[in-house]
């Protein structure tokens, strides 16, 4: 009875604490990309709108079927870059009684779609490169050459928008992977022709997107499989499990750690539980709240949730084996 009540009391613990050590948390975060990168969201879809209207219109003046499968392409990026944006301020909305964590896998979505479609682009570049290859075409025209270094400034000026943001949030690093793709891309085209021009080898071009296409396809494939992991609940890569487990098999009191789940509500925010034993251990709210802390400060893992059991025997733990879940 003694071990009941002092489990309700580490639960009724955690909530009162809980709220406010979140509070603190989110005000912290930097990389939260509602709040922090929404100037960057709004800059690179303007900048990039801008574009493929440009190109649009300068397809149909020109003539240039090229031009507007290029407006086509540079519109799945506005598209790439509204749905991180949207699943970016669909995981800063509260929690709701129906969602009890809110909207933030809305972001692991976003960049699992992300890789999806960059993936998607690469085969339809190295299809594209593979035709240039057996039937060379000629070099690229003024046009698509002045398309193209547009095509540079404005994806690479988006690319250093979320070059920071990239490192703690996998959504953001989504949208950066995409734009540095399109970046090099419009380089290799660019780059392509100069040297075309200069000694007429039309397979410079084709060979020169292939190889970016290979780049290309390792950065989407590492972002795809991060991203289903996080969505299949895996431990986020930044976080060492083993380590968690040594610092909390280390809080004072503490003679076994059990139940350990380490998994992300979102591409920047990591949740917890844990059963910690303490045999003879009575409430202690000031070891919850310093262990909370330490959780965030440590290990990044805001959102943390404690069992705390009193090893009895006669009522052992149910979930204590690793292989139960």
């Amino acid at each position: 009875m003694a071990a009941a009540e002092h489990h309700d009391h580490a639960h009724d613990d955690h909530h009162d604490h809980h709220d406010h050590h979140d509070h603190g948390h989110s005000h912290g975060h930097h990389h939260d990309p509602a709040e922090l990168r929404a100037g960057a969201f709004a800059i690179g879809a303007a900048l990039n709108v801008a574009l493929v209207v440009g190109q649009i219109v300068a397809g149909v003046l020109g003539g240039s079927l090229a031009l507007l499968a290029d407006a086509g392409h540079n519109a799945g990026d506005v598209l790439g870059l509204l749905l991180a944006w949207w699943a970016g301020h669909l995981a800063s909305l509260p929690p709701s009684a129906r969602r009890t964590y809110g909207w933030g896998r809305s972001t692991i979505l976003a960049a699992m779609v992300n890789a999806s479609i960059l993936l998607i682009g690469v085969g339809a570049i190295v299809i594209e490169a593979v035709h240039r290859l057996v039937s060379p075409q000629p070099v690229v025209g003024q046009v698509m050459l002045w398309a193209a270094a547009a095509g540079i400034v404005v994806n690479g000026i988006t690319t250093f928008l979320f070059a920071r943001g990239r490192q703690g949030d996998l959504n953001l690093r989504g949208v950066f992977v995409h734009m540095a793709a399109d970046t090099v891309l419009s380089l290799a085209v660019v780059v392509g022709a100069l040297v075309i021009g200069a000694t007429g080898w039309l397979w410079v071009d084709p060979a020169l997107s292939l190889l970016l296409a290979g780049v290309i396809m390792v950065s989407s494939w590492n972002l795809l499989r991060e991203s289903m992991g996080l969505a299949l609940d895996a431990v986020p890569p930044r976080v060492d499990e083993q380590a968690v487990a040594a610092w909390l098999a280390a809080l004072p009191g503490v003679s076994e750690v059990h139940d350990l789940h380490i998994w992300a509500l979102s591409t920047s925010q990591t949740a917890l539980t844990v059963h910690l034993v303490r045999p003879g251990a009575g409430p202690d709210d000031a070891l919850l709240a310093s262990a909370r802390a330490g959780l965030a400060r440590k290990f990044s893992i805001g959102h943390a949730t404690f069992q705390i059991e009193h090893g009895d025997a006669d009522h052992p733990c149910a979930l204590a084996p690793a292989h139960v879940i």
